[in-house]
């Protein structure tokens, strides 16, 4: 029975094809919506694990400013003294903090404004580098007797940023201060870490005439540490050495885990927004399934007496509606997950030509299944009332209907 309710179905549909297609624009253009930004914001998600993965689990972050500040406004900078606290600390492996402010930087009479960082040229060099994804494409690496050298970032070298090739050896100026390039590093995968160029922190000192303070101090924790556990730890000791009481801290210690939770909860937040805006769509094309399904009902009224005359009964008619809602449903969601998945496959090689080698499409079996359920339930119900109102028909009326 159930096969011959399909075939009632799709036949009437076909009969009314031209209308079908347009009733199912709205679960369509939704259904795309959803697919293409939720892959698209799932593909980001991973990204941004992977780059944390990378950081590692026993990375901390210490930034001037309390949570409501941010790090370019705190009051209470980073300093020399706050690494030397920190280095005594037990469990603390490495530390190390840099500096970094948006410089004048002028090539072959052309100005642009980029990031410039200036970080130390000790063992602590090793965090940043690892945390940055630090890795020397042409030239070599900043010594510690370098001054006036600078290293530039694959965007800057390979001719994105100004109109000519940087290349080694080449001369530039930052904030009119005369350096040499030495080398550039391997593309990160997105424009802003890509147009970046990096210095010695004395070097940065002196450029950015910040004799002591810091941006951001990095920490690596020894093996068998938990980092939390030695999170806590750099946070009593910076307490007790700046006279602060518990929760009054004008700095904010992190670890990598939790910033990760942090972003995971942002993107989740972002993915449910997106959806939301998106569901409006999904709203539009179920009304337009509810309205073609009262028409459907009225222009077949002879045929449910007919049906009803033969034996066929409520059941058998509310199936026949709701089958045919149904596909409408489903069949417009087929549709939009494909479009949504080379919609978003277009905006991951659109982001790659654009330097954001680090937005990637990420579309799972689990998104497609619960896109095409979804969309077969928004059908369900949109053809719901105008299936109920063909079951509850009369036949003799419905006979006579004109």
């Amino acid at each position: 029975m159930f096969r011959e309710y399909l075939k009632i179905s799709f036949r009437d549909l076909w009969a009314r094809k031209k209308r079908a297609l347009l009733t199912m624009i709205g679960i369509f253009i939704g259904i795309t919506a959803v697919v293409s930004l939720v892959s698209i914001s799932q593909g980001l998600e991973q990204a941004i694990d992977e780059e944390f993965e990378l950081m590692g689990k026993n990375s901390i972050f210490i930034m001037p400013g309390s949570s409501f500040e941010t790090t370019f406004t705190a009051t209470s900078p980073l300093t020399n003294h706050d690494v030397e606290l920190i280095k005594g600390v037990n469990g603390v492996d490495l530390a190390g903090g840099f500096v970094t402010k948006i410089a004048k930087i002028e090539y072959k009479d052309e100005i642009k404004y980029t990031w410039v960082i200036g970080f130390p040229q000790d063992e602590s060099k090793k965090i940043i580098e690892d945390m940055q994804q630090f890795v020397i494409s042409q030239g070599r690496d900043l010594k510690e007797t370098d001054k006036y050298k600078v290293l530039i970032g694959s965007m800057i070298a390979g001719g994105d940023f100004f109109s000519d090739e940087v290349k080694i050896n080449d001369r530039i100026f930052i904030n009119d201060q005369k350096f040499e390039v030495i080398g550039s590093v391997e593309p990160i995968g997105n424009p802003s870490d890509d147009t970046q160029m990096y210095i010695p922190l004395e070097t940065a000192r002196e450029l950015f005439n910040e004799p002591d303070n810091f941006i951001t101090i990095m920490v690596k924790t020894k093996p068998g540490f938990d980092a939390s556990d030695v999170a806590e730890s750099i946070k009593k000791k910076m307490r007790n050495d700046r006279n602060l009481k518990k929760g009054e801290e004008d700095f904010t210690v992190q670890t990598s885990e939790q910033l990760r939770e942090v972003a995971g909860v942002v993107l989740n937040l972002i993915q449910v927004v997106l959806i939301g805006i998106a569901s409006i769509s999904l709203l539009v094309g179920g009304i337009g399934i509810m309205n073609t399904m009262y028409s459907s009902v009225l222009e077949r009224t002879k045929d449910i007496g007919i049906m009803k005359a033969i034996g066929g009964g409520n059941k058998d008619i509310l199936l026949i509606f709701l089958i045919e809602s149904g596909s409408l449903g489903l069949i417009g969601g087929l549709v939009g997950c494909m479009f949504g998945i080379g919609l978003a496959k277009i905006v991951e090689i659109f982001a790659a030509q654009s330097g954001y080698e680090i937005l990637k499409a990420s579309v799972s079996i689990e998104l497609v299944a619960g896109s095409l359920m979804f969309s077969f339930i928004v059908g369900v119900l949109s053809g719901l009332l105008p299936a109920i109102k063909a079951a509850r028909m009369r036949p003799v009326e419905a006979l006579r209907y004109e």
